[in-house]
């Protein structure tokens, strides 16, 4: 599987792999908590799948690791940082890099964003797309199934073209300059004139782990 392709738990449509991931002994997909934990609905063990349901994969015949971890989101009015979750997977079945059409193999180092940097994601349904951050620290209500979350020290890039639905997990990563291809963010959340990012420290922290990558 590589980075930026149709993934997900069995019970949501369709997101994005983001990154391949390790705590130094195994290695895990990288997506959202609504992709790979069904906004908190999933069970531990629980199976993810490549490609998502919505293009039509399913378990176990398209079984790529199981849930290992998330995040959960709060949404009774109190802060999140991250949508985030991981599936414990294996070398075997996860690549590090994009489809030859992407951005290639992110950076293991990460970097802190910052307003007018130059960024690009590998995603599930716009596939390659490039922006700039528009602004970092931004609170934001996000609409969910199962209600609305409040998040805090979000990274924001401004624009339409930058994500749609079906993106969500999606790793982004600075391009060019001396940063050139270290990660920034994790895409979750978007609208018509906004993309919305966790940073990527949050989420990386937030289960131990760095970016498999270069």
């Amino acid at each position: 599987m590589p980075i930026g392709v149709s993934t997900g738990h069995p019970a949501i449509t369709a997101g994005t792999f983001g990154a391949r991931v390790t705590d130094g002994t195994n290695v895990y997909a990288l997506s959202n908590n609504h992709v790979y934990a069904d906004e908190n609905n999933a069970t531990i063990g629980d199976a993810v799948i490549q490609p998502g349901s919505l293009d039509g994969g399913v378990s176990p015949a398209d079984d790529i690791g199981t849930l290992s971890a998330y995040v959960p989101i709060a949404f009774d009015g109190s802060d999140n940082v991250v949508d985030a979750a991981i599936a414990l997977s294996s070398i075997a079945q996860l690549g590090n890099s994009t489809q030859s059409d992407g951005y290639g193999t992110p950076g293991s180092a990460t970097v802190t964003a910052s307003s007018g940097m130059k960024v690009q994601k590998y995603g599930r349904t716009t596939g390659l797309t490039n922006g700039r951050i528009w602004a970092t620290n931004a609170i934001v209500n996000v609409g969910y199934d199962s209600g609305v979350a409040r998040f805090v020290n979000q990274i924001v890039i401004r624009g339409g073209g930058f994500s749609a639905g079906g993106d969500s997990g999606s790793l982004v990563v600075v391009k060019g300059g001396q940063d050139d291809l270290k990660p920034v963010g994790l895409l979750f959340a978007g609208s018509g004139n906004a993309t919305i990012l966790n940073p990527i420290d949050a989420v990386l922290n937030g289960f131990g782990v760095t970016v498999d990558g270069n």
